[in-house]
């Protein structure tokens, strides 16, 4: 004991950044591993504790004052490697199956831009180091949690969808929830999404992933077979066609192409579903149709209107929702350095008012006017007799 806290005394005479303690002893040892990391707010600073378990990360944050004393609590007899970033440098402890305590210590090539990023580190939801076994049958970790390289961006979208959807979480006490999942694809988001409402939320949930490919559908099926998620399933079918008869609380749609976002919506707003997320993509239909005598400056150029066709799409989308009864929001999903498909649509069944829904209306009539379209949401709800026409 004396030995880790002449180790630990040396570590923190300087400002330390990040600490990592790792290898744990046994497996009674609760968590896998635990970091801290120097924050600052207002002015202060604090160390903010992640502690990870297989499935989920708690956190703590401390005083600067009671770091030695947490730390020393932390490893002795838990773990057997700790290693920390300071300015200058990087140390390195070790402990050995005898109990003695090696520390390393050298001069840091990375810790300077460590220094200057700390405080901008994202604090994701599904965080490196959760062991999320689909991910690694997916490929975004390795089966140490680490995340692949080449999946990163993928990491990123994924966690970024996960924060949209948990915002409207919170706000409400579920305790069980229907969602279907259109063009689900190889089902990176639905699997996180049954991870995250069943371990890390705790509300029960029956997901179904719609897609059209055969082979697709066979290896989501197996996955959630192996991980023994009972309420996660895969079905093939079209977007456009598929039938289901019982409540749906939540829809969403990943890249869905052209129009099959719209019959996605349809269906949903037909269902009466409380929460519509959707991201859209390869918005071909209002650009094809697209005439304007009296903006033709908006059709002269292919990329300009290609551009303004699409965000007009999801103007579209989102007033015909709004006008429907839901709240309904754009938002920025990833960056769009990372994909020009970068709008998700967020819907939540509300209390919208007569004039705005009428306002809604009258704006979507008024675009179509202008550039003579006819979008296939608008169509369908208004065969549907769904729309005050």
């Amino acid at each position: 004991m004396n030995d880790l806290k002449k180790a630990i005394n040396e570590i923190i005479e300087e400002e330390i950044i990040k600490i990592v303690i790792s290898n744990k002893i046994n497996k009674d040892v609760k968590y896998n591993k635990i970091t801290f990391a120097l924050k600052e707010n207002k002015g202060k600073k604090y160390y903010q504790i992640e502690k990870f378990t297989d499935k989920q990360v708690f956190h703590e944050n401390i005083d600067m004052n009671m770091l030695e004393e947490k730390l020393a609590e932390c490893v002795q007899d838990n773990y057997r490697q700790l290693s920390a970033w300071s300015s200058m440098h990087t140390f390195d402890l070790k402990i050995s199956k005898k109990g003695k305590v090696f520390l390393g210590k050298k001069k840091g090539e990375n810790t300077k831009a460590l220094n200057k990023s700390h405080n901008k580190e994202k604090n994701y939801i599904l965080k490196e180091g959760m062991l999320i076994e689909p991910f690694i049958d997916l490929g975004i970790f390795t089966k140490e949690g680490k995340i692949v390289n080449s999946k990163y961006d993928k990491y990123k979208q994924i966690n970024r969808f996960i924060e949209i959807i948990d915002d409207e979480i919170k706000k409400s006490d579920f305790k069980e929830l229907t969602i279907l999942d259109f063009g689900c694809g190889k089902s990176y988001l639905t699997f996180t999404l049954y991870y995250y409402f069943v371990e890390i939320k705790k509300i029960n949930v029956n997901i179904i992933g719609l897609d059209l490919k055969e082979d697709v559908i066979k290896k989501c099926n197996e996955i959630a077979k192996k991980y023994n998620y009972e309420n996660l399933h895969f079905e093939i079918g079209d977007i456009n066609g598929f039938k289901y008869n019982n409540k749906v609380d939540m829809v969403i749609t990943l890249h869905a192409c052209d129009t099959a976002t719209d019959y996605a919506l349809y269906n949903a707003i037909k269902w009466n579903t409380k929460m519509i997320f959707s991201v859209p993509c390869c918005q071909h239909e209002l650009n094809s149709q697209m005439k304007a005598e009296t903006l033709s400056i908006l059709t002269r150029y292919g990329i300009v209107q290609e551009r303004v066709a699409a965000l007009m799409t999801d103007a579209v989308r989102a007033n015909l929702l709004e006008c429907l009864g839901y709240k309904t929001q754009l938002l920025e999903f990833i960056d769009i350095a990372h994909s020009p498909k970068n709008i998700l649509i967020r819907a939540v069944k509300g209390n919208v008012s007569e004039e705005k829904r009428d306002k809604a209306l009258d704006e979507v009539k008024d675009l179509i006017k202008q550039f003579n379209f006819d979008p296939t949401l608008f169509k369908l709800l208004r065969e549907d007799n769904l729309l005050k026409i």
